[in-house]
C-alpha cells in the first residue's frame, strides 16, 4: 500500500494505507457435485446383515430422502467475512469430518465439504450448505506432504482448493525439462487428490519500486495499522526488511518507525513500531478521496471477493482461489500457509493490504504476472501475523 501523509485540522501527519481504481474480479466457479464415500465390503456386509436381522424380528423402516433432512434448515445469507468466521467455527466443531469450505458469491452462502451425512447435518444446522466429497483433509494434507518431500522445486506452488476437492499444483515458466517431468510424475502418482497447472509468469517476492514505505534495503507497502501493548505499530511483509531497520514515508525522509520483528522465509510478515507523532488511523486509502475503515481481522475463504492495495498498482479486485498455499520462490525461500488469489500485483506492492469490506485479510507476499497480463498473487494471513505478534487491528 502506498503510505501517504495527509494533514488534518491538528496539523499532525497521518499515515494511511492506500489503494486505486478497482478492476472487477472474476466470479467464483464451483457447483455442487455430490460424491459419496465408498463403504468397505466388510462393513457393507455387516450393515446388510443387521438389516436382515431386524426385518426378521418384525421391525420395518421408512426411508428418508435427503430433502427430509434439509427442509427444516435454511441456508444463511452471509457476507464474505461472516462466512469466513463461520467456516472457522465449523472447522473446529467438525474436526476430521470437515474437508474444506468456500464462499458461494451468487448464493451468498458458505459451502462446507464433509465426508459423511452426520457432518452434513451439523453444517445445515449452522446455516451452511453441506457438500459430501471424496477426499478428506487428511488425504489432501498427505498429498501436500508428498509434494514437499518429492517435488520441492523452485518456481512451484501448491494450495488446497475446496471447490475441486484437490491440491492444485502450479509451475511457473522457469520449471522445464527434467524438473517439469519430475513434477508431472509426482502429481500423477497422487491420482485424484491433485492436479497440475502452468502459469506464464515467474514466482517472486514483490519488492522494489513503489513509493510507500522506504528503508535502506528497498521500498514496500504498508499493510495495516495495529496496536501492540497499547503502542501504535503497522504490519507489512517480512521479506521487505530485517529487524532493526528504520522506515520512512519517502526515500530520504525522516524515519517514522523501526522494524521490531521480521519473519521470512517460512512466514512472510513483519512488525514496525511507530516513532514520533505520526497518526495511525485504521483505514485503507482508496485513492479516490475516501478511505475504507478497517475494524477487524477476518479469515479468507475460497470464493471471497477481495481488494488489494499497494504502492505500485494501487487498488485491484479479485477473489480468493486457494488456501494454505506453499510457494517456493527459489534460493531456499519457501513460504507456507499463504492465501492464493487471482488479484494482480507488481514489485513494490509487497506488504500491502488485502481486505474485504472493513476486514483485514492478508499482506501481499509475492506471485507471478502483473496488472496488465494478470497472474497469481499470494498473501500472508493477517490473523496469523496478529497472533504471533500479540497485536490487534487499531
Amino acid at each position: 500500500m502506498c503510505a501517504s501523509v495527509t494533514r488534518r485540522n491538528s496539523g499532525r501527519p497521518i499515515l494511511r494505507v492506500r489503494s486505486p481504481p478497482r478492476a472487477p474480479g472474476a466470479a467464483p466457479t464451483g457447483g455442487q457435485t455430490l460424491k459419496h464415500r465408498r463403504i468397505p465390503k466388510r462393513k457393507a456386509a455387516i450393515a446388510g446383515g443387521a438389516i436382515v436381522a431386524l426385518a426378521a424380528a418384525g421391525l420395518t423402516f421408512q426411508s428418508a430422502n435427503a430433502s427430509d433432512n434439509t427442509e427444516q434448515f435454511s441456508v444463511k445469507s452471509l457476507t464474505a467475512p461472516a462466512a469466513g468466521n463461520l467456516a472457522v467455527t465449523l472447522k473446529a466443531d467438525l474436526g476430521a469430518d470437515e474437508a474444506g469450505a468456500y464462499y458461494d458469491t451468487k448464493a451468498k452462502a458458505l459451502v462446507v465439504n464433509v465426508v459423511d451425512e452426520a457432518a452434513a447435518q451439523t453444517v445445515r444446522e449452522a446455516g451452511g450448505k453441506a457438500r459430501i466429497v471424496e477426499n478428506t483433509l487428511t488425504e489432501l494434507t498427505g498429498a501436500r506432504q508428498t509434494l514437499t518431500d518429492k517435488a520441492s522445486i523452485p518456481g512451484t506452488s501448491w494450495a488446497t482448493d475446496p471447490v475441486t476437492n484437490k491440491v492444485v499444483v502450479t509451475a511457473d515458466r522457469t520449471v522445464s525439462g527434467a524438473e517439469w517431468t519430475k513434477l508431472q510424475q509426482v502429481v500423477k502418482g497422487l491420482g485424484g487428490k491433485a492436479e497440475l497447472k502452468k502459469t506464464a509468469g515467474e514466482f517472486k517476492p514483490f519488492i522494489a519500486g513503489g513509493d510507500a514505505i522506504h528503508s535502506g534495503g528497498g521500498r514496500c507497502s504498508l499493510g495495516f495499522n495495529v496496536v501492540k501493548d497499547g503502542e501504535p505499530h503497522f504490519i507489512t511483509a517480512g521479506h521487505c526488511g530485517q529487524s532493526g531497520s528504520e522506515w520512512s514515508e519517502s526515500a530520504d525522509g525522516a524515519p517514522i518507525g523501526t522494524m521490531v520483528d521480521s519473519q521470512f522465509p517460512g512466514n512472510d510478515f513483519a512488525l514496525v513500531k511507530y516513532s514520533g507523532s505520526t497518526e495511525h488511523p485504521s483505514e485503507v486509502d482508496l485513492y479516490n478521496g475516501s478511505a475504507q475503515a478497517i475494524t477487524q481481522a477476518g479469515e479468507a475463504t475460497v470464493g471471497m471477493q477481495v481488494q488489494r492495495s499497494g504502492s505500485t498498482t494501487q487498488v485491484h479486485d479479485g477473489e480468493v482461489t486457494g488456501l494454505d498455499a506453499t510457494v517456493n520462490y527459489g534460493n531456499g525461500d519457501i513460504v507456507e500457509g499463504l492465501i492464493q488469489t487471482n488479484v494482480c500485483a507488481e514489485p513494490g506492492d509487497s506488504g500491502g493490504s488485502l481486505f474485504a469490506g472493513d476486514a483485514a485479510i492478508g499482506l501481499t507476499s509475492g506471485g507471478s504476472g502483473d496488472c496488465t497480463s494478470g497472474g497469481e498473487t499470494f498473501f500472508q494471513p493477517v490473523t496469523e501475523a496478529l497472533s504471533v505478534f500479540g497485536a490487534e487491528i487499531g
